[in-house]
């Protein structure tokens, strides 16, 4: 049973996020926005008048969030008075706090995502590590980590490029993860995992480390205004094909695009690579790698913004030891990541897509370092 005090942290948690979220002023702002839609000529311009719906829809989450704790939290007021009277029992009121806790920590992890990147799609690219056949495997392993977690968030997963290993597993792949605050949830994830097991792939069944990396940028749209160079750019053509699941295509109109990118502020040169074989069109598949292009070019201004914040460049590190931020030690039940000494027991949970609780104890970790 839940004390008074439990109760009273409840209520000024949910008064709190009233103050933090703006409330009464997005309630006031819907209703000016939800006007504008009202308008005769509204529709004439399309793209204006989706960008001015989802502005609207972007408002109305944060209300209905809101609404949804402040119902939860009412209910287990009531529920604590009417314990008193003996008409509900311990049960239910340890249910209804378990309920407004969830929904109130679920809104103050949101209410973290406040940099501008955080509400947008992410692009997330996992590459094997050196290791052969059994970082191959663990890239797999880390791939359908990801697939499940955003099954479970409800969120749509697209393979922009997907290579098969050399014996199993996968040398690389590109998902688009589209859902609501998408990158703000994962950009913690970039970095160097590191996997120690008994391989099954050791006819010795000796011990073995393997590493991968994952490196997430935000996948912008036509709003976010990034600059190509045009005459940067060069193509490959290439015949594509391996498994990958039914959401890949095997193809064999694999685009290449190399960018030559030069630091603004260094003058370094550097070569971007990026291989597109989601669709069996040419056309389609070079718009894709364009976009994939824009998504790095804005992820990198947005970290030299950044500077002074974590930096997650996981594309620079080397997948090796001492570069990991995460170790899934899978004989001793044991995940930890390093940034934050978060860890679980839960192995099997982990690798079916429950990384939530290592999202937030980032997300704690990245916003009070941010204040």
């Amino acid at each position: 049973m839940i004390t008074a005090e439990q109760l009273k942290d409840i209520k000024e948690r949910t008064e709190a996020l009233y103050r933090y979220l703006g409330i009464e002023q997005k309630r006031v702002e819907v209703e000016e926005e939800e006007l504008r839609t009202q308008a005769p000529d509204f529709w004439e311009d399309a793209k204006a008048a989706e960008a001015q719906m989802k502005k609207v829809k972007d408002i109305r989450k944060w209300l209905d969030g809101y609404d949804e704790v402040k119902t939860a939290c009412d209910e287990l007021e009531l529920a604590f008075d009417y314990f008193k009277e003996e008409l509900v029992t311990e049960e239910e009121v340890d249910q209804d706090y378990a309920q407004a806790l969830s929904l109130i920590e679920t809104l103050e992890l949101k209410n973290m995502l406040r940099e501008e990147a955080d509400g947008m799609d992410a692009v997330l690219k996992i590459n094997s590590g050196a290791g052969g056949t059994e970082s191959q495997d663990w890239a797999s392993m880390l791939m359908r980590m990801y697939q499940r977690w955003a099954e479970a968030h409800k969120y749509k997963v697209t393979i922009s490029n997907y290579q098969d290993g050399d014996e199993a597993g996968i040398k690389t792949v590109t998902m688009e993860i589209e859902g609501d605050q998408a990158y703000g949830f994962l950009k913690g994830e970039s970095g160097v995992h590191r996997l120690v097991r008994v391989s099954p792939y050791n006819a010795q069944g000796k011990r073995m480390t393997s590493f991968a990396s994952v490196f997430v940028t935000p996948l912008v749209d036509d709003s976010i205004d990034v600059v190509i160079d045009k005459s940067k750019i060069s193509w490959d053509l290439f015949r594509s094909g391996g498994a990958g699941g039914q959401n890949v295509n095997k193809v064999e109109t694999g685009v290449r695009l190399r960018y030559q990118y030069v630091d603004p502020d260094t003058g370094e040169e550097e070569e971007i690579l990026i291989e597109n074989t989601e669709t069996r069109k040419q056309l389609e598949n070079r718009q894709n790698a364009l976009r994939l292009l824009r998504s790095q070019l804005y992820d990198r201004a947005l970290k030299k913004k950044m500077a002074e914040q974590e930096k997650v460049e996981a594309g620079k590190k080397k997948i090796e030891w001492g570069s990991q931020i995460r170790s899934y030690v899978f004989d001793d039940r044991r995940v930890k990541d390093h940034r934050t000494n978060y860890q679980t027991s839960d192995v099997s949970g982990v690798m079916d897509g429950k990384i939530d609780d290592f999202i937030k104890a980032y997300l704690m970790e990245f916003s009070s370092k941010a204040e």
